[in-house]
């Protein structure tokens, strides 16, 4: 949650420094803090409020189903509460009711031969008693069942591992011997009990038993303030720590605001200093850099306030934990943990963002120093400039025809006697400069030492704490081992204590045998309405499961639909193909000083084949006319005329379009049969004056054609001026002729293609 929470305030930090987007640190990665969330404020504290409601119920719903009595105290005080405990945990099981007080002595018994021993009945009727005493017990067992199965089997992991405690069996985890009645008693729901009635009935309880559970019932209540307590303190640390959390991001935001700044700043000093500029320029870049510094004062301050904030509220959180640790309640110590847990995490994330800033700032320091060094030289410079030629202005652009000959002789012997004096202050300074390091050596090692001091102490103080969470973990682990072991001692006294009280219980026979009638009864009911539940739930299973079938069969319906179109598709981009491989095998059909067949009939095929698709009638509609009448000649035949047309072309070469007399006809052919040029010439790249020369693009074309680029050669021809042009106009629509249906061929091609591959593409 943290990180998300950075990043966001680190893009906001960025948006902030002059739009400036690109991040000049890495963020460090901080850790999350389990007291917070991604959402806002409000959510937070929603959510911190949901969470500690819902503990304190769940822990009280959890505590009546392990107390009945805290559970009935609950329904008295709490109204309604009775609906939510019969709810979540069923209905309540009555109170036993003992008709006659015994004073019993403690004692401990090991087995229930002890018990038989001590008995005065004989044992025929105790077996009976035996038989009975499911139905005697029905009604309380299944409230503590489960609460004493899992806390005995916790039990026996602690002692498996202890291996001093005596192995005394526990109530909830062994049962007793049951013998089935025999069938005349089942039919007897109320017999009389004959070995009690030589009992007299009590009518009300004894005072022993009154104080016994009037302090049950304040034990309850104070279990009761306990819990109200612990959400109390979980409440309130929650809602510090989220106020502690917010603050400390904010923080962190800031320092990481102040780090964008400070290299922001520096940056554009640094760029100032380097830079070359007129002075409009260097007066606005100098503005530009007064307002990051302005920016960067801000930042730091701000920063610096937040991390006072920060801390301010980091020392509230802690006095609020070393509060909760002063009230000592046992409840509350996991809580207690995590809260210091998060607390020492933000304050290591708060100190190592502190620590880059205070480093960034030490480094803006050094150029700073830098830049008003190099300054003060500037400065310098200039002053001697004007004491030896007070009326040449600072910028020096421009005055070249205004220095006079004194002047540039001053500036001349000016630089060599700085030239020099420089030399010398430079071997002057580099002595002082080795003592003046061998000092800030010294210095530096000081310096890095008190650092290194102070960050040893902090990460010895840190670990302190992370030291001191772990040992208080540690020791509340142990702490609840040994509460748990003294529970399960506690439990098993508890036990043998139940074992020789179980004779007492069982006077209660017959009124609880009515009670365990009148639940069976209620849960038969209960069995009814849920298997008429279930009876629902299997129809609308079913019901669900048919919709499922019928909406996967109109799904296979739609499938095999949509593939009968892309099939029909495909035959028709195949049917399409076929039909422009026979156009293109038409054009490579013809003879060497003949056309190709007439192209219609191959056209009206294509056009037939693809009726629906403008695309291709288009494209087919695009033919020039003459090669659907009449053909197109090939690139062989094309290429034979052309070195007929050239040997005329050559002849008439100086012929412009005027037509020359006879004479120039007559020079144009020696100068024909004398000139011998290369029969083919690689075109260059770019065509210059030079090589529009007629000889030359006839050489050129013809490399063209014999490479197969009908194209180019066809751009050289069309270069050709005079009668040379004229000599070669008819091989020139000729070659245009059989370009343009070539390209309209290949373009019906690619897009017979493409519609084939579209086709074999769908699912």
């Amino acid at each position: 949650m943290l990180r998300v929470c950075l990043k966001g305030a680190n893009s906001a930090a960025r948006k902030c420094l002059c739009g400036n987007s690109v991040p000049l640190h890495p963020l460090q990665q901080c850790r999350s803090y389990t007291s917070g969330g991604s959402g806002s404020s409000a959510g937070k504290i929603v959510a911190a409020s949901v969470l500690t409601v819902g503990g304190g119920v769940g822990g009280t719903i959890l505590y009546a189903n392990w107390d009945p009595k805290f559970r009935a105290n609950v329904e008295k005080s709490i109204p309604y509460s009775d609906q939510v405990f019969g709810l979540a945990l069923g209905p309540a099981a009555p109170p036993p009711v003992i008709n006659k007080p015994r004073k019993v002595e403690p004692v401990q018994i090991s087995s229930m031969s002890e018990v038989w021993k001590d008995s005065k009945q004989p044992k025929a009727k105790e077996v009976e008693k035996k038989a009975e005493q499911p139905d005697a017990e029905g009604p309380p067992a299944p409230a503590p069942q489960e609460t004493l199965e899992e806390a005995s089997a916790q039990v026996a992991q602690i002692l498996s591992a202890i291996g001093e405690v005596p192995s005394v069996p526990a109530p909830g985890t062994h049962e007793a011997e049951v013998v089935p009645l025999p069938a005349a008693l089942e039919g007897v729901p109320a017999a009389k009990c004959t070995e009690c009635e030589h009992e007299p009935a009590v009518k009300e309880r004894p005072e022993g038993e009154v104080a016994a559970r009037l302090a049950e019932q304040d034990k309850a209540e104070q279990d009761l303030l306990t819990c109200s307590c612990v959400c109390a303190v979980a409440s309130i640390q929650s809602g510090s720590a989220l106020g502690s959390t917010e603050v400390t991001l904010q923080a962190i935001g800031a320092q990481e605001a102040a780090l964008q700044a400070i290299a922001q700043h520096t940056r554009q000093l640094r760029e100032a200093m380097e830079a070359e500029a007129p002075p409009d320029k260097k007066s606005t870049q100098w503005r530009v850099l007064e307002n990051a510094l302005s920016e960067r004062s801000r930042s730091v301050d701000e920063a610096g306030a937040a991390v006072l904030k920060a801390k301010a509220e980091l020392d509230k959180l802690r006095g609020v934990i070393d509060g909760a640790k002063h009230l000592k309640i046992a409840a509350a110590r996991p809580s207690i943990l995590a809260a210091e847990e998060n607390l020492h995490s933000m304050v290591v994330d708060l100190d190592s963002v502190v620590t880059r800033v205070q480093t960034a700032q030490s480094e803006a320091k050094i150029v700073s120093q830098y830049s008003e060094l190099v300054n003060e030289a500037k400065a310098q410079f200039q002053k001697e400039l004007n004491s030896i030629t007070p009326e040449i202005q600072a910028n020096w652009k421009g005055l070249t025809g205004k220095l006079t000959q004194d002047d540039l002789n001053s500036l001349i012997a000016h630089a060599h006697r700085r030239i020099d004096q420089l030399n010398r202050e430079l071997a002057e300074q580099r002595v002082r400069e080795q003592i003046h390091i061998d000092s800030a050596l010294e210095q530096q090692k000081l310096e890095d030492k008190k650092a290194l001091e102070v960050a040893v102490s902090t990460a010895l103080e840190h670990n302190r704490e992370q030291m001191r969470l772990e040992q208080e973990k540690k020791v509340e682990e142990t702490r609840e081992v040994m509460e748990a072991e003294m529970r399960t001692q506690l439990r098993r006294q508890a036990a043998a204590h139940t074992d020789h009280l179980r004779d007492v219980l069982k006077v209660q026979e017959q009124e609880l045998r009515a009670e365990a009638e009148e639940i069976l009864n209620s849960s038969l009911m209960e069995k009814e309405t849920e298997y008429r539940r279930l009876t629902q739930d299997q129809l609308d299973s079913f019901t669900l499961d048919m919709n499922a079938a019928y909406a996967r069969l109109k799904g296979m319906e739609e499938a095999i639909d949509s593939h009968v179109i892309a099939e029909e598709e495909a035959r028709k981009a195949h049917q399409l193909w076929l039909s422009v491989e026979a156009l293109n095998y038409t054009l490579k059909t013809a003879a060497l000083n003949d056309p190709t067949e007439p192209l219609e009939g191959a056209v009206q095929a294509i056009k037939e084949s693809c009726a629906e698709d403008e695309f291709a009638q288009a494209l087919a509609t695009a033919l020039p006319s003459e090669s659907l009448s009449r053909g197109v000649y090939s690139e062989a035949s094309l290429r034979a005329r052309f070195y007929a047309i050239r040997q005329l072309a050559r002849r008439v070469a100086l012929i412009d379009e005027t037509r020359n007399s006879l004479y120039q006809y007559f020079l144009s052919y020696l100068q024909a049969t004398l000139l011998f040029e290369k029969a083919q010439e690689a075109p260059p790249a770019k065509l210059s004056a030079e090589d529009l020369d007629t000889f030359k693009l006839l050489s050129y074309a013809a490399y063209s054609l014999e490479h197969g680029d009908l194209e180019l050669a066809a751009k050289l021809v069309n270069q050709l001026k005079g009668e040379s042009r004229r000599v070669a106009q008819d091989w020139l629509k000729e070659a245009r002729l059989t370009l343009e249906t070539k390209q309209v061929v290949s373009l019906l091609s690619a897009y017979a293609n493409a519609v084939g591959l579209g086709t074999t593409m769908v699912p």
